[in-house]
């Protein structure tokens, strides 16, 4: 089974465009939207849930008016200022449990609350899961772990050979979650100078993993002078560049309508380069099972 992670430095390079594209050409995958901060890709697949599971990512505390003898320590140790008049404030408690740790007469209990949902379906290309993290909650990085999971278990039941993650983007503890153990990391960057800087960053944490990394350079043409950069970078760091897609409005009309592009118009500039970038992908991991 090959693992394959479509990351960015940044958020709207167009890096689940191209993953559900992607799926569209693959033969048999499980596709996994990591990004549970935003999730999209089933606004694209059209999936037909199969089932959905509680995430309780946190906990969080509650007292026991029974047993508390209104010493206030509680209230006085807890940094968040989630204890007042010997109530828990839901919203303002971040879980850590100092407050049941000292609590001397040990009426203060820490309890797991729901932080989202994760989501098993099916599309036509095959299982997509996917999850929601509730507005402020935290532990996406877990969630990810959680999404991956069940991605892993839905491709031994029904022997797929390939599993295709839409990272989140940034650099953070869910793009850790996400990258862990694959086989190839897909960058997709913008040719602006954030997009250069944020490829930089990113590449650091796919090196820090040993992953092999690789870029698809996105609406190349908007910046041709930033794109030879780009492509002057990867050629001295030995780093392959799948394709460069150009900006074309049948992406746009296709998110419109809630598909991949290379499905509403395979003939366009857009669906022809990303269809290069699948083709070399597929070169790479053939290269790769037979050394």
């Amino acid at each position: 089974m090959k693992q394959i992670t479509v990351i960015s430095g940044k958020g709207g390079t167009g890096k689940t465009t191209i993953t559900a594209s992607f799926a569209s050409l693959a033969e048999r995958v499980v596709v996994a939207d990591c990004d549970v901060e935003a999730a999209n890709m089933h606004l694209l697949l059209s999936p037909q849930e199969v089932y959905k599971e509680e995430f309780k990512g946190s906990k969080i505390a509650s007292i026991d008016e029974g047993k508390c003898i209104k010493c206030g320590v509680c209230e006085k140790l807890c940094r968040f200022d989630a204890i007042k008049a010997f109530q828990v404030d839901q919203i303002l408690c971040e879980g850590c449990g100092v407050c049941e740790f000292y609590c001397p007469a040990k009426a203060i209990t820490m309890n797991e609350k729901i932080s989202g949902y994760v989501y098993v379906s099916k599309t036509r290309y095959g299982p997509l899961v996917y999850a929601n993290l509730k507005a402020a909650e935290s532990n996406s990085g877990k969630l990810v772990s959680v999404v991956r999971l069940h991605g892993r278990q839905e491709a031994e039941k029904g022997a797929y050979d390939l599993i295709l993650i839409d990272g989140s983007p940034g650099i953070g503890c869910p793009v850790i979650a996400s990258l862990t153990g694959v086989n190839l990391a897909v960058i997709v960057v913008e040719p602006t100078f954030s997009g250069i800087y944020d490829m930089k960053r990113i590449l650091e944490v796919v090196y820090h993993f040993k992953i092999r990394p690789t870029v698809i350079i996105n609406r190349y043409d908007l910046n041709i002078g930033n794109t030879e950069e780009i492509v002057e970078f990867c050629n001295l760091n030995n780093i392959d560049i799948l394709s460069k897609v150009p900006f074309d409005v049948n992406v746009v009309k296709a998110n419109v309508e809630g598909k991949p592009v290379i499905e509403y118009r395979r003939t366009c500039g857009a669906s022809k380069e990303i269809y290069n970038a699948w083709r070399n992908i597929k070169k790479i991991l053939s290269e790769a099972r037979e050394k």
